[in-house]
Protein backbone atom coordinates (compact mmCIF):
# COMPACT_ATOMS: atom_id res chain seq x y z
CA UNK A 1 0.00 0.00 0.00
CA UNK A 2 1.48 3.36 -0.96
CA UNK A 3 2.03 6.03 1.71
CA UNK A 4 -0.34 8.98 1.77
CA UNK A 5 1.13 12.35 0.86
CA UNK A 6 0.58 13.62 4.41
CA UNK A 7 2.22 10.62 6.13
CA UNK A 8 5.24 11.51 8.28
CA UNK A 9 8.48 10.08 6.80
CA UNK A 10 9.76 9.07 10.25
CA UNK A 11 8.67 8.00 13.72
CA UNK A 12 10.08 9.08 17.07
CA UNK A 13 11.93 5.78 17.59
CA UNK A 14 13.81 6.08 14.30
CA UNK A 15 14.73 9.67 15.16
CA UNK A 16 15.99 8.53 18.57
CA UNK A 17 18.17 5.85 16.96
CA UNK A 18 19.49 8.38 14.44
CA UNK A 19 20.41 10.84 17.22
CA UNK A 20 22.12 8.06 19.20
CA UNK A 21 24.26 7.27 16.13
CA UNK A 22 25.12 10.98 15.82
CA UNK A 23 26.09 11.29 19.49
CA UNK A 24 28.00 7.99 19.64
CA UNK A 25 29.83 8.53 16.35
CA UNK A 26 28.84 5.22 14.77
CA UNK A 27 26.25 2.46 14.47
CA UNK A 28 28.04 -0.05 16.73
CA UNK A 29 28.50 2.45 19.57
CA UNK A 30 24.87 3.55 19.21
CA UNK A 31 23.73 -0.07 19.37
CA UNK A 32 25.62 -0.62 22.62
CA UNK A 33 24.16 2.54 24.08
CA UNK A 34 20.60 1.57 23.12
CA UNK A 35 20.88 -2.14 23.92
CA UNK A 36 20.20 -3.12 20.29
CA UNK A 37 22.14 -5.05 17.69
CA UNK A 38 24.24 -3.16 15.17
CA UNK A 39 22.20 -4.52 12.22
CA UNK A 40 19.02 -3.21 13.89
CA UNK A 41 20.51 0.27 14.22
CA UNK A 42 21.89 0.24 10.66
CA UNK A 43 18.54 -0.92 9.31
CA UNK A 44 16.64 1.79 11.17
CA UNK A 45 18.96 4.50 9.84
CA UNK A 46 18.82 3.11 6.30
CA UNK A 47 15.01 2.99 6.47
CA UNK A 48 14.94 6.61 7.68
CA UNK A 49 17.19 7.67 4.79
CA UNK A 50 14.96 5.85 2.31
CA UNK A 51 11.80 7.46 3.66
CA UNK A 52 13.40 10.91 3.63
CA UNK A 53 15.06 10.26 0.27
CA UNK A 54 18.31 11.73 1.60
CA UNK A 55 21.65 10.38 2.80
CA UNK A 56 22.15 11.34 6.44
CA UNK A 57 25.70 10.01 6.98
CA UNK A 58 28.82 10.13 4.85
CA UNK A 59 29.94 6.54 5.16
CA UNK A 60 33.18 7.11 3.27
CA UNK A 61 34.89 8.51 6.38
CA UNK A 62 35.53 7.16 9.88
CA UNK A 63 34.10 8.05 12.27
CA UNK A 64 30.82 8.64 10.45
CA UNK A 65 30.22 12.23 9.42
CA UNK A 66 26.86 13.90 8.92
CA UNK A 67 25.82 15.16 5.51
CA UNK A 68 24.18 18.57 5.21
CA UNK A 69 20.78 16.84 5.33
CA UNK A 70 21.85 14.86 8.38
CA UNK A 71 23.01 17.99 10.22
CA UNK A 72 19.67 19.66 9.53
CA UNK A 73 17.72 16.62 10.72
CA UNK A 74 19.84 16.36 13.87
CA UNK A 75 19.00 19.94 14.81
CA UNK A 76 15.27 19.55 14.18
CA UNK A 77 15.03 16.05 15.67
CA UNK A 78 16.66 17.12 18.94
CA UNK A 79 14.03 19.80 19.49
CA UNK A 80 11.21 17.46 18.46
CA UNK A 81 12.28 14.64 20.79
CA UNK A 82 12.85 17.06 23.66
CA UNK A 83 9.29 18.25 23.25
CA UNK A 84 7.94 14.69 22.96
CA UNK A 85 9.69 13.61 26.15
CA UNK A 86 7.88 16.33 28.08
CA UNK A 87 4.45 14.92 27.25
CA UNK A 88 4.35 11.91 29.57
CA UNK A 89 5.65 13.66 32.73
CA UNK A 90 3.40 16.67 32.13
CA UNK A 91 0.40 14.37 31.71
CA UNK A 92 1.30 12.50 34.91
CA UNK A 93 1.45 15.77 36.83
CA UNK A 94 -1.66 17.27 35.25
CA UNK A 95 -3.98 15.65 37.79
CA UNK A 96 -1.99 17.15 40.67
CA UNK A 97 -1.61 20.45 38.80
CA UNK A 98 2.14 20.37 39.38
CA UNK A 99 4.73 20.47 36.63
CA UNK A 100 7.73 18.14 36.80
CA UNK A 101 10.25 20.86 35.90
CA UNK A 102 10.09 24.58 35.14
CA UNK A 103 13.19 26.43 33.90
CA UNK A 104 13.21 30.23 33.82
CA UNK A 105 15.76 32.74 32.59
CA UNK A 106 15.70 36.02 34.54
CA UNK A 107 17.57 39.05 33.23
CA UNK A 108 20.30 40.00 35.70
CA UNK A 109 18.89 43.49 36.38
CA UNK A 110 15.79 41.84 37.90
CA UNK A 111 17.64 39.20 39.89
CA UNK A 112 17.71 40.99 43.26
CA UNK A 113 14.16 42.29 42.84
CA UNK A 114 12.35 39.20 41.60
CA UNK A 115 14.41 36.00 41.96
CA UNK A 116 13.02 35.15 45.42
CA UNK A 117 9.29 35.76 44.72
CA UNK A 118 9.65 34.02 41.35
CA UNK A 119 11.23 30.93 42.91
CA UNK A 120 8.72 30.89 45.77
CA UNK A 121 5.74 30.93 43.41
CA UNK A 122 7.18 28.28 41.10
CA UNK A 123 8.06 26.03 44.04
CA UNK A 124 4.36 25.69 44.70
CA UNK A 125 3.63 24.74 41.08
CA UNK A 126 6.50 22.45 40.09
CA UNK A 127 8.50 19.53 41.45
CA UNK A 128 11.77 21.06 40.26
CA UNK A 129 12.52 24.72 39.60
CA UNK A 130 15.60 26.21 37.93
CA UNK A 131 16.06 30.00 37.81
CA UNK A 132 18.98 31.20 35.70
CA UNK A 133 20.14 34.81 36.01
CA UNK A 134 22.19 36.45 33.28
CA UNK A 135 22.12 38.32 29.98
CA UNK A 136 18.92 38.36 27.93
CA UNK A 137 20.71 37.18 24.77
CA UNK A 138 21.78 33.93 26.44
CA UNK A 139 18.28 33.32 27.75
CA UNK A 140 16.69 33.99 24.37
CA UNK A 141 19.00 31.45 22.75
CA UNK A 142 18.18 28.90 25.47
CA UNK A 143 14.46 29.48 25.00
CA UNK A 144 14.71 28.95 21.25
CA UNK A 145 16.55 25.64 21.75
CA UNK A 146 14.01 24.53 24.41
CA UNK A 147 16.55 24.66 27.23
CA UNK A 148 14.29 27.16 29.00
CA UNK A 149 10.51 27.13 29.42
CA UNK A 150 10.17 30.89 29.88
CA UNK A 151 12.34 33.98 30.11
CA UNK A 152 11.91 37.43 31.64
CA UNK A 153 13.89 40.18 29.94
CA UNK A 154 14.04 42.23 26.75
CA UNK A 155 12.00 40.48 24.06
CA UNK A 156 14.19 40.36 20.94
CA UNK A 157 12.61 37.21 19.47
CA UNK A 158 10.63 39.07 16.83
CA UNK A 159 7.97 37.06 15.03
CA UNK A 160 9.04 33.65 16.29
CA UNK A 161 5.85 31.56 16.27
CA UNK A 162 4.36 29.65 19.18
CA UNK A 163 5.18 32.18 21.93
CA UNK A 164 3.04 34.07 24.43
CA UNK A 165 4.13 37.38 25.93
CA UNK A 166 3.24 39.14 29.19
CA UNK A 167 4.60 42.67 29.81
CA UNK A 168 6.19 43.05 33.26
CA UNK A 169 7.67 46.54 33.59
CA UNK A 170 8.82 49.51 31.49
CA UNK A 171 11.45 52.02 32.55
CA UNK A 172 13.28 55.02 31.16
CA UNK A 173 17.05 55.22 30.94
CA UNK A 174 18.48 57.90 33.20
CA UNK A 175 21.72 59.85 33.26
CA UNK A 176 23.63 59.12 36.48
CA UNK A 177 26.34 61.56 37.58
CA UNK A 178 28.28 62.18 40.81
CA UNK A 179 26.42 64.42 43.26
CA UNK A 180 26.90 68.11 42.46
CA UNK A 181 27.73 67.67 38.76
CA UNK A 182 26.48 70.54 36.59
CA UNK A 183 23.04 69.83 35.04
CA UNK A 184 23.01 68.02 31.70
CA UNK A 185 20.04 69.13 29.61
CA UNK A 186 21.27 69.10 26.01
CA UNK A 187 23.42 66.95 23.78
CA UNK A 188 26.11 69.64 23.98
CA UNK A 189 26.01 69.37 27.78
CA UNK A 190 26.46 65.59 27.51
CA UNK A 191 29.41 66.04 25.18
CA UNK A 192 30.95 68.49 27.65
CA UNK A 193 30.36 66.02 30.48
CA UNK A 194 32.20 63.29 28.57
CA UNK A 195 35.26 65.55 28.43
CA UNK A 196 35.19 66.04 32.21
CA UNK A 197 34.25 62.56 33.44
CA UNK A 198 34.86 59.04 32.12
CA UNK A 199 31.86 57.17 30.75
CA UNK A 200 31.15 53.87 32.54
CA UNK A 201 29.19 51.95 29.95
CA UNK A 202 27.35 48.66 29.75
CA UNK A 203 28.96 46.04 27.55
CA UNK A 204 27.54 45.53 24.06
CA UNK A 205 27.00 41.89 25.11
CA UNK A 206 23.97 43.14 27.07
CA UNK A 207 20.69 44.46 25.68
CA UNK A 208 21.13 47.51 27.90
CA UNK A 209 24.52 48.25 26.33
CA UNK A 210 23.10 47.86 22.83
CA UNK A 211 20.22 50.25 23.63
CA UNK A 212 22.56 52.88 25.02
CA UNK A 213 25.02 52.63 22.12
CA UNK A 214 22.15 53.03 19.65
CA UNK A 215 20.85 56.07 21.53
CA UNK A 216 24.26 57.74 21.57
CA UNK A 217 24.62 57.19 17.81
CA UNK A 218 21.24 58.87 17.30
CA UNK A 219 22.57 61.83 19.25
CA UNK A 220 25.70 61.89 17.10
CA UNK A 221 27.99 61.09 20.04
CA UNK A 222 30.88 58.63 20.00
CA UNK A 223 31.96 58.27 23.62
CA UNK A 224 35.22 56.44 24.42
CA UNK A 225 34.86 52.70 25.04
CA UNK A 226 37.47 52.66 27.77
CA UNK A 227 35.46 51.17 30.63
CA UNK A 228 32.54 48.76 30.33
CA UNK A 229 30.73 46.19 32.47
CA UNK A 230 28.35 43.28 31.90
CA UNK A 231 26.33 43.94 35.05
CA UNK A 232 24.91 46.98 36.88
CA UNK A 233 27.17 46.58 39.93
CA UNK A 234 30.32 47.89 38.30
CA UNK A 235 28.61 50.74 36.46
CA UNK A 236 26.86 52.05 39.59
CA UNK A 237 29.95 51.72 41.76
CA UNK A 238 32.09 53.76 39.35
CA UNK A 239 29.57 56.64 39.38
CA UNK A 240 29.16 56.53 43.17
CA UNK A 241 32.93 56.61 43.65
CA UNK A 242 33.22 59.78 41.54
CA UNK A 243 34.99 60.64 38.32
CA UNK A 244 32.54 58.68 36.14
CA UNK A 245 29.03 59.04 34.72
CA UNK A 246 26.67 56.48 33.22
CA UNK A 247 23.37 55.92 31.47
CA UNK A 248 21.37 53.33 33.38
CA UNK A 249 17.87 52.42 34.60
CA UNK A 250 16.06 52.39 37.96
CA UNK A 251 16.01 48.58 38.11
CA UNK A 252 19.70 48.35 37.22
CA UNK A 253 20.41 50.73 40.09
CA UNK A 254 18.27 48.64 42.46
CA UNK A 255 20.09 45.49 41.35
CA UNK A 256 23.45 47.09 42.16
CA UNK A 257 22.35 47.48 45.80
CA UNK A 258 24.67 50.49 46.17
CA UNK A 259 24.24 53.64 48.24
CA UNK A 260 22.67 56.14 45.82
CA UNK A 261 22.99 59.21 48.04
CA UNK A 262 26.11 60.32 46.18
CA UNK A 263 24.51 60.18 42.72
CA UNK A 264 22.33 62.66 40.83
CA UNK A 265 19.80 61.45 38.25
CA UNK A 266 18.29 63.22 35.25
CA UNK A 267 16.55 62.25 31.98
CA UNK A 268 18.92 61.58 29.11
CA UNK A 269 19.15 64.37 26.52
CA UNK A 270 17.34 63.90 23.24
CA UNK A 271 14.46 61.48 22.56
CA UNK A 272 13.29 59.44 25.54
CA UNK A 273 15.02 56.08 25.78
CA UNK A 274 12.97 53.28 27.41
CA UNK A 275 13.13 49.53 27.76
CA UNK A 276 10.34 47.01 28.21
CA UNK A 277 10.89 43.80 30.17
CA UNK A 278 8.56 40.98 29.18
CA UNK A 279 7.84 37.39 30.19
CA UNK A 280 8.08 35.16 27.12
CA UNK A 281 7.00 31.49 27.19
CA UNK A 282 5.89 28.76 24.80
CA UNK A 283 2.17 29.01 24.23
CA UNK A 284 0.05 26.25 25.82
CA UNK A 285 3.09 24.46 27.30
CA UNK A 286 2.60 25.65 30.88
CA UNK A 287 -1.11 26.43 30.96
CA UNK A 288 -1.91 29.48 33.07
CA UNK A 289 1.48 29.47 34.80
CA UNK A 290 3.13 32.23 32.66
CA UNK A 291 0.18 34.57 33.33
CA UNK A 292 0.34 33.74 37.06
CA UNK A 293 4.09 34.43 37.18
CA UNK A 294 3.62 37.75 35.34
CA UNK A 295 1.00 38.80 37.91
CA UNK A 296 3.33 37.93 40.80
CA UNK A 297 6.20 39.84 39.22
CA UNK A 298 4.12 42.97 38.62
CA UNK A 299 2.56 42.85 42.10
CA UNK A 300 6.01 42.54 43.72
CA UNK A 301 7.35 45.47 41.75
CA UNK A 302 4.38 47.70 42.62
CA UNK A 303 4.18 46.78 46.31
CA UNK A 304 7.85 46.44 47.23
CA UNK A 305 10.47 47.36 44.65
CA UNK A 306 9.20 50.62 43.14
CA UNK A 307 8.50 52.16 46.59
CA UNK A 308 12.01 51.19 47.71
CA UNK A 309 13.52 52.78 44.58
CA UNK A 310 11.47 55.95 45.18
CA UNK A 311 12.64 56.10 48.79
CA UNK A 312 16.29 55.80 47.79
CA UNK A 313 16.13 58.24 44.86
CA UNK A 314 12.83 60.10 44.31
CA UNK A 315 13.96 61.32 40.88
CA UNK A 316 13.74 57.72 39.63
CA UNK A 317 10.09 57.20 40.64
CA UNK A 318 8.57 58.63 37.45
CA UNK A 319 10.92 56.63 35.25
CA UNK A 320 9.45 53.19 36.02
CA UNK A 321 5.94 51.80 35.50
CA UNK A 322 4.05 48.50 35.37
CA UNK A 323 1.07 47.67 33.13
Amino acid sequence: MSARADDLPFDLRSLSIFLAACDAGGMAAAARRLGLTQPAVSLAVADLEARLNAALFDRSVRPLALTAAGALLRQRASALLSEARQIAPVMREAGRRRFPLVRVGLVDSLSRALAAPLAAHLAGRAEEVSVFSGLTAAHASALVTRNLDMMIGVDDLGDMPGLERWPIVAESYMLATPKGTAPVETVADLERLSAELRFARYSARSSTGVDIDRHLRRLGLELPRSLEFDTPHGVTAMVANGGHFAITTPLCLFEAAHDLSGIDFAPTPGPQLRRQLTLVAYRHQLGRLPAEVADVMRDTLRAEIIPEIESAAPALAAAISTP
